[in-house]
């Protein structure tokens, strides 16, 4: 059944979800952009004071900057690094008001199922005959809309990972909720008076972490008498710093680098190998347990554990997910961190990206699930791909338009528990000036260890010969 003249529905008016609509225009079809907040990039004004490590030439999708162009709009200069209230300011908000984008986003449309029309998830008979239904709340109205495709880009940033170390919330974790941020307060601006020479304890070790442990350093500067203690699960952070200079985004190999600085200043205090279970209330503060191990008493909690995909809004519609990230199957071994090496993904689109429901695709951080380091110029990539194979054309779906930064480090490295290394690259050479051979030592050395010692080795996954750590 002919079903073209419908609407596409995208779900999200983020950078994702509005280069969807982009291309989807591009290619002659109508979208419906569903955004459940009262103003495009909802998510990422969430993250609005956060300066982002890659600069404005990963942040912009190639399709949408021409389309800016055409109505006088000057591109940001492409080599500095934009806060989250610049992208909304000067790509996001010029974007959805163009007289291309406009007219096809609907604000406080909030998705609550998506579902085939006349098919629950068992019903197998004719069901890639039949249009998709997506119902949303207009307000405090239901209303519904049918669709010949749809494309989730609905993000995660509503759902973060509780702080407990098994999946779940810390015993105790929702009774202290008052006193526990999930994701990156704005710590030196509106959230300023929360943490000013407070005690304040961040669970998590990526880059959010990385961001909101420099921030919380810098306020103690300008505030004395907080404290900041930074809980992670691994048991070292050679892995967690990541790749320093070798990174080939700069600003994010040096966020690593900051972080060892601080650590071995005694700006933090470092609690690895912290599995946390529960939290309780006590005269002296907040105590975070990890089994029998407890750390000194806190005010305040930052979790930064990451996000996780909600996934009830397709609950009816057939998916095929990985059971470990909850990412399309083929996507997984991508990108698990348990699997891939060197934290740099390669570019994917609609053949990695496809469910059994014909033309439904999960797309941006959503599609990655639980797994980590997405960078928006993949979700662009991956919308390019989805809405040619909306289009029929599979060749251009399949076709690769992206190279990737790598990270300089790869996950091959260490063993599962990050113990002794195994093989691969620990991240180049060390800093100029630091007795070590590499990235990895340099971390170990920084904040107390002994460092790994290394040795120079051919790194095929990396694609250079560099140093991994014995």
């Amino acid at each position: 059944m002919n079903h073209s003249s419908l609407p596409v529905v995208v779900i999200g008016a983020g950078p994702v979800g509005l280069a969807a609509a982009v291309h989807l225009i591009g290619r002659g079809f109508t979208p419906l952009v569903l955004e459940a907040g009262t103003a495009v990039g909802a998510g990422v004004r969430q993250w609005a004071h956060v300066r982002m490590f890659s600069p404005w030439e990963y942040n912009m999708d190639k399709r949408a900057a021409e389309i800016l162009a055409v109505h006088g709009w000057q591109a940001p200069n492409p080599d500095l690094f934009p806060t989250g209230q610049e992208v909304v300011d000067r790509y996001l908000t010029p974007l959805a008001t163009t007289p291309e984008l406009a007219p096809h986003i609907r604000l406080n449309a909030r998705v609550i199922k998506v579902s085939k029309q006349g098919r629950d998830r068992m019903r197998n008979a004719r069901r890639d005959d039949v249009p998709f239904i997506i119902r949303y709340m207009d307000g405090i109205e239901e209303r519904e809309v049918t669709a010949q495709a749809v494309i989730d880009a609905s993000g995660t940033i509503g759902t973060p990972n509780p702080l407990g170390a098994s999946g779940i919330p810390a015993l105790g974790e929702r009774r202290v909720r008052d006193n526990v941020f999930y994701g990156m307060p704005d710590v030196r601006g509106s959230h300023r008076s929360r943490y000013a020479g407070k005690r304040v304890l961040v669970v998590g070790s990526g880059h959010s972490a990385f961001n909101v442990l420099t921030d919380l350093a810098r306020l103690n500067q300008e505030a004395p008498d907080g404290q900041v203690h930074w809980a992670v699960r691994r048991p070292s952070l050679q892995r967690v710093l990541g790749g320093g200079e070798n990174d080939q985004l700069k600003e994010r190999g040096r966020l690593g680098l900051r972080i060892a600085k601080l650590a071995e200043d005694g700006a933090l205090r470092v609690h690895t190998g912290f599995h946390l279970d529960r939290i309780e209330r006590t005269a002296s503060g907040l105590m975070a347990w990890s089994g029998e191990t407890v750390l000194p008493p806190v005010d305040e909690i930052v979790g930064t554990t990451g996000f996780r995909p909600d996934l009830t809004i397709l609950d009816e519609v057939r998916l095929d997910l990985d059971p470990g990230t909850q990412s399309p199957s083929a996507l997984a071994p991508l990108i698990d961190p348990n699997l891939h090496s060197c934290g740099t993904v390669r570019p994917h689109g609609a053949e990695e990206l496809k469910h059994p429901d014909a033309n439904l695709y999960v797309v941006g951080m959503k599609s990655y699930g639980r797994a980590p380091t997405f960078l928006m110029l993949t979700g662009y990539e991956q919308v390019r791909s989805v809405v040619a194979a909306i289009a029929g054309d599979w060749e251009a779906a399949r076709r690769v338009e992206l190279v990737l930064p790598e990270t300089g480090v790869c996950s091959t490295q260490f063993s599962e528990e990050d113990g002794d290394a195994t093989s691969g690259c620990c991240g180049g050479p060390a800093p100029v000036g630091v007795e070590a051979c590499c990235v990895a030592d340099a971390a170990a050395k920084a904040v107390g260890g002994t460092g790994c010692g290394c040795r120079a080795t051919p790194a095929p996954s990396c694609g250079t010969t560099t140093f991994s750590c014995r």
